[in-house]
């Protein structure tokens, strides 16, 4: 399993950004994808999570109303598209696949494929 993540950059506080994540070597209807980031010094924290259907999607409370997850089933790719991009928001992003059931779909440990992270830093 591959999970290819892209998009990342420098962007300024104000702009946006769109990350995808290529997944491979699974059948990715199947799975439910999500993303998490983990900024230097802290733990990695769950930003959003979208059902393998894509019938329902989860937010972290910091990003709700920023960021827009979505997924193309016939392209195996999931996407995350971050607007109104904030200092706070600099961290590596990994995209993740699992079948989580509903009460875990915000749980890095419920999530079994982990892609490389790609960075994202938004300056002030």
């Amino acid at each position: 399993v591959q999970l290819q993540a892209s998009g990342g950059g420098t962007v300024q506080a104000g702009d946006s950004l769109r990350l995808s994540c290529a997944a491979s070597g699974l059948t990715f209807s199947r799975y439910s994808m999500a993303w998490f980031r983990q900024a230097p010094g802290k733990e990695r924290e769950f930003v959003s999570s979208i059902r393998y259907n894509g019938g329902s999607t989860y937010y972290a409370g910091s990003v709700k109303g920023r960021f827009a997850i979505s997924r193309d089933n016939a392209k195996d790719t999931v996407y995350l598209q971050m607007n109104s991009l904030k200092p706070e928001d600099t961290a590596v992003y990994y995209c993740a696949a699992g079948s989580p059931i509903t009460s875990q779909m915000r749980e890095p440990s419920a999530f079994g494929y982990w892609g490389q992270g790609t960075q994202v830093t938004v300056s002030s």
